[in-house]
């Protein structure tokens, strides 16, 4: 028994000391583009690089937001990002609650159709959604990079599978004392979806911050760039001030980060419920 538990606890041991060594090796890189970031100008191109700054400085920081516009570019990432989140989870709920609780003609044919969806790569449909936002006049606008991603097929999707868990005779109860359907989907449904729409919440928001490629496509002046297409410009630009890089890809990753690791608890809780209920 004693051997047993013996080697029990090594197994355990062996186990952890492996996953610490893989929490080092992927937060490492992370935490050298910080430290990157505060050191002065040039010391990171030496050979070998520094792990440290010798003298911390922020003037990477003030370059940076005073000279190259990037405040501008946090701000628009914020305003595209935010209006992004906001009209996915209205249009993605309410097309989910549709899929999941209403019946209509065609319901199983439509949803078909936008699962088989999923396998065009995005890349395939950006030369036609460019041609249509250029007929709408959205092209070089914020509404150019927003309205394309107010609805997606995975956030309907997951509101779908979550939504299938509400029991059918709680809606039926309130059809019965007279509630309507939208009376029913903000008093009854919208609270019980609480943990999916904080999931569908953050993997909205992180792709919207991300996103490089369609902002690059659709936006054209620099004033409208949002930070990773500003932060790409801007080493072309500065392709010798790896110090000034870093700073960018800091400002650039840190928000989302600590916004993931602030509702990550949520972010779990949303994907595990709707594994289990869908």
């Amino acid at each position: 028994m004693s051997a047993e538990i013996g080697q029990s606890r090594w197994h355990a041991l062996l186990v952890n000391a492996a996953l610490l060594g893989l929490a080092v090796i992927s937060v490492a890189p992370l935490l050298w583009m910080v430290s990157v970031s505060f050191m002065p100008v040039g010391e990171a191109s030496r050979f070998p690089p520094p792990l440290l700054p010798s003298s911390a400085t922020l003037a990477n920081y003030h370059e940076m937001f005073s000279r190259t516009g990037m405040a501008r570019n946090f701000a628009n990432s914020v305003l595209v990002s935010v209006a992004i989140t906001l009209g996915s989870l209205l249009f993605n709920t309410l097309a989910g609650y549709a899929f999941a609780k209403l019946r209509f003609p065609g319901r199983e044919r439509v949803f078909q159709l936008l699962l088989a969806a999923l396998v065009i790569p995005a890349q395939v449909a950006m030369l036609p959604l460019f041609l249509m936002m250029k007929q709408l006049g959205l092209v070089n606008s914020y509404g150019g990079v927003v309205v394309p991603a107010l609805a997606g097929v995975f956030g309907i999707f997951l509101v779908r599978q979550y939504a299938r868990s509400i029991p059918d005779e709680l809606l039926e109860a309130a059809r019965i004392d007279g509630a309507g359907e939208w009376r029913i989907f903000f008093s009854i449904v919208l609270p019980m979806l609480k943990p999916v729409l904080v999931t569908l919440a953050i993997f909205t928001f992180m792709a919207a911050w991300n996103d490089f490629m369609w902002p690059l496509i659709v936006l054209t002046d620099q004033e409208h760039y949002t930070l990773p297409v500003a932060l790409a410009s801007l080493s072309r630009e500065h392709i010798q001030d790896v110090e000034m890089m870093m700073a960018g890809a800091v400002v650039t990753v840190v928000p989302v980060l600590l916004l993931f690791l602030t509702l990550q608890r949520y972010y779990i809780q949303g994907l595990l419920l709707g594994s289990v209920k869908g």
